[in-house]
Order: structure tokens, then C-alpha cells, then sequence
């Protein structure tokens, strides 16, 4: 377990450093909510119908931001071969890679959700649920996006062609989150779409890192 631990440590640190860690992350969420009431208006009644959804969309668009660093620094400077060859089943690190990386980039984005889509207009009682949702989502984005960056592991522009792999797999969690957010919002059954989200991301957690596993060690040989 303690080496699970420095593992982990070691990860969070270096999603936290890398690129500026989780700022450009956040300031990228940040300019959209800035950038969005100049582009449709900014009467409040219209900010406020759109915010939740604006906010989530944002949301996947911002996690795509470090993930091509996810494996790719260890790639270049050989950490990653010694980290395949370690006692530690590279399954179960790509796991801690991606929840370092969760932990780093994920969590701070949750935290600027309720916060951005407060801004654009979305009612506070909305917010605990925009900061779980956004909670849950950003595992799922990690841990999917993680598949996308081991397949484009020593690929020219990595980060374009790990946008590509991914952003289709980003559209089920989007409309899982937006859905139940919206329900909320105007007073429907909104458990049903929370629950899919959940089940979407403990898919990926479940069955993500078998697949980086699979494309690093392809990588590396």
C-alpha cells in the first residue's frame, strides 16, 4: 500500500506542476463563463436557462486541456518503462495515474463549477448538485480521456488525435449530467440521470485502465 501512496503522490504532483497544473484548467473555465454572457447576451433570463448546461459543457472542454500529459512525459524520459516493470500491475498504476490526475486538475474544476455557473445566472439551490455532478463527471472524463492518451502515446500531435479518440466517449457522461441538472432545475425526477452518470464513470474507473494498460505496453514494445 505505501507504495500505492507514493505512487499516487508522485502523480498528483506532477499533473499539479505540469503546464501549470490545474490553473489553465481553471482559467480556461473561467474565460468561458467571462466570454459567454459577450457572445448571446447578457440578459439574465437567458444566462440563467443556459448556465447549468454551459457550465458542464465547459466542464468536459476543460479536462481535455492536460490529459495529453497524462502518460506522455513518462513515455518520452522512460519512467513508463520502469513503471511496466515494476511489482505494481500496470493496470493498477494507470488507475493511480488517472486519479492523481483527478485529483490535480478534476477536483479544482468541480470546485469552479457551482462558481461559474452561479455567475452566468444559475440559481444557488442548483449548485450542490452542479459540484457532485461535476465531481462525478470529471472522474469519468479523466479515466476515459486516459484511454485516449495511452493509444496516442509516441503519436505526432498527441493531444489533437487524444481529442479525437475521446470527445465522442465525453457525449454520454454530457448528456447524463446535463439532463439530470436540467430536471432539477425545473422541478423532474432528476435521480435518473445522476445514477447513469455514476454508472458511466464507474465503468471507465472499472474497465479504463485495462484498456491504458493494454495500449501503453503496445507503446513501449
Amino acid at each position: 500500500m505505501s507504495r500505492l501512496s507514493a505512487l499516487l503522490a508522485r502523480e498528483t504532483a506532477l499533473a499539479w506542476g505540469r503546464g501549470g497544473g490545474p490553473m489553465v484548467s481553471v482559467g480556461f473555465y473561467a474565460g468561458v463563463a467571462t466570454l459567454l454572457p459577450l457572445a448571446i447576451g447578457p440578459e439574465p433570463q437567458r444566462l440563467a436557462a443556459i448556465a447549468p448546461g454551459a457550465a458542464w459543457v465547459a466542464l468536459a472542454l476543460a479536462s481535455l486541456l492536460s490529459l495529453d500529459r497524462l502518460f506522455e512525459r513518462d513515455f518520452e524520459d522512460g519512467a513508463l518503462d520502469h513503471l511496466a516493470l515494476s511489482p505494481t500491475p500496470l493496470e493498477l498504476t494507470c488507475a493511480v495515474k488517472c486519479f492523481g490526475q483527478w485529483l490535480a486538475t478534476g477536483a479544482p474544476l468541480a470546485v469552479a463549477a457551482p462558481i461559474a455557473a452561479m455567475s452566468l445566472g444559475a440559481p444557488v439551490a442548483l449548485t450542490p448538485l452542479i459540484f457532485v455532478c461535476a465531481l462525478v463527471g470529471g472522474l469519468a472524463f479523466t479515466f476515459t480521456g486516459g484511454i485516449g492518451a495511452a493509444l496516442s502515446l509516441g503519436a505526432r500531435r498527441g493531444g489533437l488525435l487524444t481529442a479525437v479518440i475521446v470527445l465522442p466517449l465525453f457525449i454520454a457522461p454530457v448528456i447524463f449530467g446535463g439532463g439530470a441538472l436540467a430536471a432539477f432545475e425545473t422541478g423532474l425526477p432528476w435521480t435518473a440521470g445522476f445514477a447513469y452518470l455514476c454508472a458511466y464513470a464507474a465503468a471507465f474507473v472499472a474497465l479504463g485502465p485495462i484498456f491504458m494498460a493494454a495500449a501503453c505496453r503496445n507503446a513501449l514494445s
